[in-house]
């Protein structure tokens, strides 16, 4: 499995674990058995941060182990006694456990389920600053598996056998990273909502290279952007604290595990949740940012709401209230500090759209040169859709944040021939891949001090085009329009990508059909 690409690290580790707790999972739906797998992983990592903070503790001569405030100062959650993993592990198997209760101060008589939920209040009103509302809490009921839950524990157990210190707290992270996109896989269509995959999310990182300022993602999901901007930093030799973070999540349970997964690497960051989004609750209305990283929702069309005609945001033109995907861009663009750039995932459909005043919206970006770099994507990239996507990248002003003077140009990079399949029906980016468009974009953009060596022209790969060249294709941005060597249609796109998009939107509308039909037939059962 490393072998093939190795977009990361060797995966033998996390593909163990995952399969051994996997087959624990009996009749819970991946969907369910996520929050059970991912919450304990959190406890152990938590845990075992905890104790190896205590035994430094132990160690200095004027310094309380059982001093909260020790492990605050030092960037590491307090965990209460009760909550500690040796205390789970050592009642893991037993049917009655007698505890006490921490909402209550009285003891109580549980299993481990409930064992466990008091852990996640306690640590929750631990650090409240940070955890409070954020952990799950649905161990004690009935219908989970209580033997199940000690197996796991069991299982997890055996995680710091693989390294010690830091090195065992690493692999717990990565072990955290890979259950979520496995989970995301399982659940298809709506896994894909809370995940973007790692490959893809790498390749906007190396794109747009966040050294230091402020980070953003208005649907941030679990936070992999975040997590490879942090990997990004550390890369170079750069600091964390050299970045802020700010992100929004509509979903409250996509929103927990955001907090978790970014909890579990250590990541400092303000993520907000309301339940209405960025487009009607803007978390962030008067900051501005030096990098935007998004995978939006695809083509969503119940979005708009009257309040927003005419909103600030919409400079380009008040995108369609059918489609969001130019509200998207424009909301990211809106939050770009003057040097600030942006990548952003959307349907293919973005860049040739005629409908609806998009094409009045795309022109009026280009021609305001906020269009840096257009990328194809292969298909079959993402969980949740088999529409083909694309990469935008934004910029407030080509000829700043490390561009040389690239205003009134574009480059257009055709990936769709990259990556490998990792199964029968999704594809990722090997390391090389992704090298090789970031490369292409960085001796493109760069200065020539950078010794990066000029940017070339690639048949079949990319190219560099002017605006009045744009303006001859009438505005449309499909690569397949610029670069020589690509057999394309009209329009630029593939048939089979165009088929794609068909199938998948006839079964989105075949999906909205059976909805109403039951709405109609609820009415009529309510009428009678």
């Amino acid at each position: 499995m490393a072998s093939q690409g190795n977009s990361g690290s060797d995966l033998e580790f996390e593909a163990e674990l995952f399969k051994a707790a996997d087959k624990l999972r009996g009749n819970l739906e991946p969907s369910e058995y996520k929050h059970v797998a991912l919450g304990l992983i959190f406890l152990k990592y938590i845990s075992e941060a905890f104790e190896l903070h205590r035994k430094k503790l132990l160690q200095e001569e004027y310094a309380d182990p059982e001093d909260a405030e020790e492990y605050l100062a030092a960037n590491v959650f307090w965990v209460p006694p009760e909550a500690r993993w040796d205390n789970l592990q050592a009642n893991a198997k037993r049917p009655k456990i007698t505890f006490v209760d921490v909402n209550t101060g009285k003891e109580r008589e549980g299993d481990i389920g409930s064992l466990i939920d008091n852990a996640m209040d306690s640590i929750e009103r631990a650090n409240a600053s940070v955890l409070k509302d954020v952990l799950p809490k649905e161990y004690g009921r009935p219908q989970l598996d209580k033997t199940m839950l000690g197996e796991l524990i069991d299982l997890f157990s055996t995680v710091g056998m693989h390294g010690a210190g830091k090195n065992s707290r690493d692999l717990l992270g990565r072990a955290y990273e890979y259950f979520i996109s496995q989970f995301a896989g399982a659940e298809g269509r709506r896994g894909g909502e809370f995940f973007t995959p790692r490959s893809v999310v790498q390749t906007i990182v190396e794109m747009l290279e966040p050294h230091n300022g402020r980070v953003y993602d208005p649907c941030c999901g679990s936070g992999g952007m975040f997590v490879q901007s942090e990997r990004f930093i550390e890369s170079h030799q750069g600091r964390r604290s050299d970045i802020a973070i700010y992100g929004q999540e509509r979903n409250h349970t996509t929103w927990k595990l955001c907090k978790m997964n970014l909890a579990v690497r250590g990541i400092d960051a303000d993520i907000k949740w309301n339940n209405e989004g960025s487009f009607l609750n803007d978390a962030f209305p008067q900051l501005k940012f030096d990098y935007a990283m998004a995978n939006p929702p695809f083509n969503i069309s119940e979005w708009w709401q009257p309040q927003l005609e005419g909103d600030v945001r919409w400079q380009f033109g008040q995108p369609p209230a059918g489609n969001a995907n130019f509200a998207w861009l424009q909301h990211i663009i809106h939050h770009l500090a003057p040097r600030g750039t942006a990548g952003v995932v959307l349907a293919n459909g973005s860049m040739s759209s005629q409908q609806s005043g998009e094409s009045d919206i795309r022109k009026d970006m280009i021609e305001k040169d906020v269009v840096d770099c257009m990328v194809a994507l292969p298909g079959q990239l993402f969980y949740s859709t088999q529409i083909p996507a694309c990469l935008w990248f934004l910029a407030r002003d080509k000829s700043a944040n490390g561009h040389r003077h690239r205003k009134g140009e574009f480059l257009f990079i055709d990936a769709r021939n990259l990556g490998y399949m990792v199964d029968r029906t999704r594809r990722e980016f090997s390391e090389d891949d992704i090298a090789k468009i970031t490369d292409a974009y960085h001796r493109w953009r760069a200065k020539p001090e950078a010794g990066l060596g000029d940017y070339q022209d690639v048949p079949g790969f990319c190219r560099s085009a002017t605006l009045e060249e744009v303006r001859k294709h009438g505005h449309v941005l499909t690569p397949g329009r610029y670069i020589e060597g690509i057999e394309a249609e009209d329009d630029g796109i593939l048939f089979a990508d165009r088929l794609a998009g068909l199938v998948e939107r006839l079964e989105s509308h075949f999906a909205e059909s059976a909805a109403l039909q039951n709405k109609i037939s609820e009415t009529l059962a309510k009428i009678a």
